[in-house]
């Protein structure tokens, strides 16, 4: 089987998991490489030996070496960007959220549609070991009917300024950021039902908080401290069709002892707690028993986590696998996302027909 060509738009952080996880794969050659910034584009490439280098994703797209791109832009242009790629023939890696909004959704899932070409939304957590090891539970039975889960994505000091806290860029702020990993997981492994209400709050109370020193914390390369226009903290409940529930809360920045990040499931054999660290909770002859399995990595681990979810776009380009992180899916996360923040802007719980 021919190995696939690659290109890779946008070379920012989130980039060299792509490039390098494609690097890893036999089946790949990365054939070119897109960035507005010429000079971190030809550093890229000479990094890693590819022979295309752009400056514009519309000539990446007109380029006959490349069969499949990674979109790993700002938010506000994966519709546009994804879109073209489609209708140029290419399949599409594009990274989480699909996109802004939910009608962007709508217009990329037609446009997958028509054009006949695979593409899989960057839900990096559905392709984690520990991911896998509990939907094997599920799948077996073991663990019941999941009927509650809850999440937190909790930074005490950890806005990262630049594109990720301007709105028209991102979309918004921690929500759309990171807790749209966590819901989607917690979606995932409840059998991705449909959502029948949303509650939801959002807060801007404490800004971008550059004054505190003595803790280090990621920041983006085009970082602005005076640049702030999104959520500190977004909260939810979210009520599924099914009867099931899903509680959610996660930040930027908050007044919290520690950051954290858990994700629990509750079902009516049993429940199984993700992060922190794995642990499936199941009753036997009467007892209560709290199980840790045996594993290399007892959390997500991010760069086996790209590994699997890079290998499985390109073995679904070749058309030996279907992707487990569909368009479809990528537009009901955008529903809940999105029906957050109205909820929020409304300050009413949200209905969905």
């Amino acid at each position: 089987m021919s190995a696939i060509g690659i290109g890779v738009i946008g070379l920012g952080s989130i980039s060299e998991m792509h490039l390098s996880a494609y690097g890893r794969n036999p089946d790949v050659r990365i054939a070119a490489v897109c960035d507005l910034n010429g000079e971190r584009a030809r550093a890229k490439a000479d990094k890693y030996g590819v022979p295309g280098v752009y400056t514009d994703y519309r000539d990446l797209l007109n380029d006959p070496n490349v069969d499949a791109v990674s979109v790993c832009t700002w938010n506000n242009t994966h519709a546009p960007i994804s879109i073209a790629a489609l209708e140029a023939g290419k399949h599409v890696l594009v990274e989480k959220p699909l996109c802004k909004t939910v009608e962007e959704a709508l217009d990329i899932e037609a446009a997958v549609r028509r054009s006949g070409k695979q593409l899989q939304v960057g839900f990096v957590r559905r392709y984690g070991a520990n991911t896998e090891i509990v939907r094997s539970f599920l799948e077996s039975g073991e663990l019941g009917d999941i009927y509650y889960a809850k999440t937190s994505c909790i930074r005490r000091l950890g806005n990262p300024g630049g594109w990720f806290a301007d709105v028209e860029r991102s979309g918004g702020g921690p929500l759309i950021d990171v807790g749209v990993h966590v819901i989607d997981l917690c979606w995932y492994l409840m059998g991705r039902p449909k959502v029948r209400s949303i509650s939801g709050n959002v807060y801007r109370m404490l800004g971008n908080r550059a004054n505190v020193r003595n803790l280090k914390y990621y920041k983006a390369a085009d970082y602005n401290a005076d640049l702030n226009t999104v959520e500190d903290l977004a909260n939810a409940m979210i009520r599924f069709e099914n009867g099931a529930s899903l509680l959610v809360d996660v930040s930027f920045t908050l007044h919290a002892k520690q950051d954290e990040l858990t994700v629990k499931l509750y079902g009516t054999k049993g429940g199984v707690e993700l992060e922190p660290e794995l642990a499936f909770i199941q009753e036997k002859h009467d007892t209560i028993l709290n199980a840790v399995p045996q594993i290399d990595s007892p959390t997500f681990d991010f760069a086996s986590g790209f590994q699997a979810e890079i290998d499985h776009f390109v073995a679904v380009c070749q058309g030996r696998k279907e992707t487990l992180s569909p368009v479809e899916d990528g537009v009901e996360i955008m529903k809940m996302l999105c029906g957050i923040y109205e909820s929020a802007r409304l300050g009413r719980e949200i209905v969905f027909d």
